[in-house]
């Protein structure tokens, strides 16, 4: 792989800084190679006073800034030559390699190890073959003839080595297998590097940290803007390094940033795909389908290119706690849009889909990547063209983790066809604007563009009225006057006396409502008690103990009385979808997907975003998606609008009947209709609502309000009502509804759907037992 034209400029100058610290030292160098009017003119705001590492003031120590996508590993390892050039007075160098995670530390030294990666192949080159590559956990298999015939590579994670009590770390802990590193030292060598650890006994540790402060290891730190801090400092004056460069799109105020490559640059040398291309949905289901879809097209340009492509999709899914999980995602993809289960993979921390893969083979069947938190998770994605987030995506820290490898160009080289020369990313945003600016501040923190921004949002409190009616208060007891005649009457029924502070006798309702014991009590008291018995009087009869009988509605079907209830009436007749119309009035208008669309591309050194028009749409007319067939969608539509009182088959062609009407008469493709497919169950669903409304409206007006109905009460078949009704003052759900019979063959379920059906829509109240 060869390097591009910024890649090399980059490296002349760490060469000329690092040549000229040995000559000068660090702060000079650093002057005299940022002075360079192409240098100066790169580097803008990132220019400065160098500012050595705190206790390692003569250690030469610089940042290669690069955007995501620039090719910052490659240059590593390219740069590991140019440090043993200019900068150590050794042929075979040691180098420490730093990274942020153990994923991504596996990662880089299984890439180092093969001798067939562009990273190896750098090395190899440089050395002559004579190079060896350990991962940090195998420091003990380093020998002394390793360092002393090799350039050896040890990569690390910043973790194993960053900690303020080494003793809580192997790599600073006495290591005999390191013994053989010490033992041809003499006393004075060793008293030349007082920064060693020793033991209690005043003896040198043969530790691996002291391995490396005694051969002076150049320290390359990958994405270095994740390790400044204190103990970073601590770190670095424990290994005793002979030079520290970085490489990072986001270089911090210390870094002493020696070059800058743009995005222009990069755009240039065919090293990224731009403009992206962002798509913006309704919602998450819709984003997910548009990403399968255009996937789909891009893998039918593919396969007209010249050299070996195949698009593949990635997938952010939410973390554990959210709605639309690794295992939502999945399963969406695989049963409702129908793509096969060996070309979906999980690449996350717990599920290791892509270990052991090559997503560059052409016998690969991986199409479709779900992750979380890809940069974490450690993984590439060489043919990655397809960005979906199924969440917000405003943190441009999680957008940027996917779309950095979305970015990069397969084979860094351009295609034949302008479309595989792009980025596409699906999103699910409230809001065209809020996608926009987000995606645009995931390119600018990935290191396209720097500024800073303020926003401000509000937030409007919404003024909510009470969740929930009162609580009806039941009638006050009734007061009695406390006489012997009335103890009496009490004391016989059964009912404990209790009296009020004004001496009157207490009786409940329940105990009011004991059939003939109010008469009894009335009976029993003083013949001036009016009010008492005015009160009485007021009560319902349920209160009173009586029974209220109501007398049923009735209606004549084909010659049997039946009740009027609009359930049981429904019964009579065989209502079936597939007597009904498969038009729905305004459906096609309603599932239109207004789909905003726009590229964000680099000119100059501004990231800028332009709206597309219909006619720039690069797959408006895409329609063909394999699996996406008319069949395929109605099968997804029969479980999202299913009835209990429908059967499946009537359901299925009433469904078949409604997506050839909207395909061919409305001309909506299989495809949109998919992307769309939630939105329009849900539209369906109120359709056959609707329709069984009409049919329920017909039965009620033939049999119940029509002037040849035969409909009457019917005294023989009533309904009591006693002191056990329960009353409402809101409409009761259907749903929530019991639909049992009770004792007197009284259906207050279908009552109470009655009573809303043919009265008016204002609230009610509705007895039921």
């Amino acid at each position: 792989m060869q390097l591009k034209g910024y890649q090399l400029a980059a490296l002349k100058a760490l060469e000329d800084f690092l040549a000229g610290a040995r000559e000068v030292g660090p702060a000079a160098a650093y002057a005299e190679v940022t002075a360079q009017p192409e240098l100066k003119a790169r580097l803008g705001r990132y220019a400065g006073d160098y500012l050595p590492p705190e206790g390692l003031k003569d250690v030469p120590y610089a940042c290669l800034r690069l955007p995501t996508g620039g090719g910052k590993t490659l240059l590593a390892a390219h740069a590991v030559k140019t440090v043993r050039d200019a900068g150590l007075e050794r042929d075979y160098p040691l180098v420490l390699w730093l990274v942020t995670s153990d994923v991504i530390r596996a990662q880089t030294a299984d890439a180092l190890n093969n001798t067939a990666h562009p990273y190896r192949a750098a090395l190899d080159e440089a050395f002559g073959g004579r190079v060896r590559v350990f991962d940090i956990p195998d420091f003990a298999q380093i020998r002394p003839h390793d360092l002393a015939q090799n350039a050896c590579v040890i990569v690390g994670t910043v973790q194993s080595l960053r900690i303020t009590d080494t003793t809580k770390r192997r790599v600073y802990a006495h290591n005999e297998d390191l013994e053989p590193h010490f033992s041809s030292l003499s006393g004075a060598v060793l008293a030349a590097f007082p920064g060693l650890e020793r033991t209690a006994a005043g003896a040198v540790k043969f530790s691996f940290a002291n391995l490396l402060h005694l051969h002076r290891p150049a320290v390359i730190i990958d994405e270095a803007h994740n390790v400044m801090s204190k103990l970073s400092e601590e770190m670095r004056e424990r290994i005793n390094p002979a030079c520290i460069v970085e490489f990072t799109a986001t270089p911090q105020k210390r870094s002493n940033t020696l070059f800058n490559a743009t995005a222009a640059e990069l755009k240039a040398e065919q090293m990224i795909k731009l403009p992206i291309v962002l798509q913006e949905h309704a919602h998450w289901q819709a984003a997910v389908a548009g990403a399968v879809a255009e996937r789909s097209a891009l893998a039918e340009i593919a396969a007209a290119d010249r050299e070996y492509l195949r698009p593949i999709a990635l997938y952010q899914a939410e973390p554990r706690d959210r709605e639309v999980t690794v295992e939502v995602l999945k399963s969406y993809l695989i049963d409702d849009l129908a793509i096969p289960a060996e070309r979906v993979v999980v690449a996350t921390g717990d599920q290791r889909g892509l270990d052991g893969v090559n997503l560059a083979a052409r016998d690969c069947p991986v199409e479709h990547i779900i992750t979380v938190e890809a940069l974490k998770e450690g993984w590439d994605c060489p043919f990655a063209y397809v960005f979906c987030s199924v969440a917000s995506i405003r943190s441009a820290t999680s957008v940027e983790q996917l779309l950095g490898r979305v970015l990069r160009m397969p084979y860094a080289s351009r295609r034949r066809d302008p479309k595989l020369n792009k980025a596409y990313a699906h999103v699910s945003e409230p809001t065209f604007f809020a996608a926009a600016t987000a995606l645009r501040d995931a390119l600018v923190h990935m290191g396209f563009e720097e500024f800073e921004a303020e926003e401000a949002i509000d937030h409007p409190t919404l003024a909510l009225g009470p969740l929930f009616e009162p609580t009806p208060q039941p009638p006050p007891d009734l007061v009695l006057i406390d006489t012997p005649e009335v103890r009496a009457v009490l004391a016989e029924a059964g009912v404990a006396l209790r009296q009020t502070p004004e001496g009157g006798l207490i009786l409940t309702q329940t105990e009011v409502a004991r059939p003939g014991l109010i008469d009894r009590v009335l009976a029993a008291s003083p013949a001036g008690s009016t009010e008492l018995l005015a009160r009485v009087k007021a009560l319902a009869p349920a209160s009173r103990g009586e029974l209220m009988r109501v007398p049923r509605l009735m209606t004549e079907v084909q010659g049997e009385l039946v009740f009027a209830d609009l359930e049981e009436l429904m019964e009579w007749f065989d209502w079936r979808l597939a007597d009904q119309s498969s038009a729905v009035p305004g459906l096609a208008g309603a599932l239109t997907e207004t789909v905003n669309r726009f590229e964000i591309d680099i000119r100059g050194e501004h990231v800028v975003q332009t709206f597309l028009s219909g006619a720039d749409d690069l797959f408006a007319d895409q329609t063909r998606v394999a699996g996406w067939t008319p069949e395929r969608l109605v099968t997804q539509l029969d479980p999202l609008t299913r009835q209990p009182d429908i059967s499946q088959p009537d359901l299925v062609g009433w469904l078949s009947g409604v997506v050839e009407r909207l395909t061919a008469d409305h001309g909506l493709s299989v495809a949109q209709l998919m992307r769309m497919k939630h939105a329009l169950a849900r539209r369906l669903k109120v359709r056959i609502d609707d329709l069984r409304q009409e049919q329920r409206a017909r039965i009620a007006q033939q049999y119940l309000f029509d002037l040849k109905a035969r409909s009457a009460p019917s005294p023989a078949k009533s309904s009591s009502f006693g002191r056990t009704c329960t009353p409402t003052s809101r409409p009761i759900a259907e749903s929530s509804v019991s639909r049992g019979t009770s004792s007197n063959g009284f259906r207050p379920s279908t009552a109470s759907q009655m009573a809303r059906k043919l009265s008016a829509p204002s609230p009610s109240t509705v007895f039921g037992t």
